[in-house]
């Protein structure tokens, strides 16, 4: 899983729960850095801060559905900040999951658990969500 979080000590929190349930991590704390890192790793599951310095998490995300090798990669989306219609920009970005910081570790596991059950995202057969968990605040 590619983790995307410019703040320490929310990227070791984040890996160090992700590892913990058996999965491998790649951190990448500067954005600019984020796409490359999401070539050369391949992952599962992107998890990325939407509030972040150079790219933000929207521009990510955009990015990432954009490029054919990543396009099917599904995204959770976790901010600080939620306000009135960021489901919907979050989603239309191309996020399949979104949770609030402060996260609760239980459901930061379950949304992950979800996404990976779901598999990658069909564009082909319903659009960019397709097949995906629902967002959730």
């Amino acid at each position: 899983m590619l983790v995307v979080e410019d703040n320490a000590l929310n990227i070791k929190l984040f890996c160090d729960l992700l590892n913990a349930h058996g999965h491998e991590t790649q951190p990448v704390t500067d954005s600019r850095e984020a796409l490359e890192a999401a070539r050369a790793f391949r992952p599962d599951l992107v998890i990325t801060d939407i509030q972040l310095p150079y790219v933000t998490g929207i521009e990510l995300m955009q990015q990432l559905r954009a490029d054919a090798e990543l396009a099917h990669v599904p995204i959770m989306a976790v901010t600080a900040y939620s306000a009135q219609g960021d489901d919907e920009r979050i989603r239309a970005a191309g996020a399949q999951a979104y949770v609030s910081k402060p996260i609760s570790v239980v459901r930061f596991a379950e949304t992950v658990d979800e996404l990976l059950a779901a598999g990658p995202v069909g564009h082909e057969s319903g659009g960019p969500n397709h097949g995906a968990a629902p967002i959730q605040a």
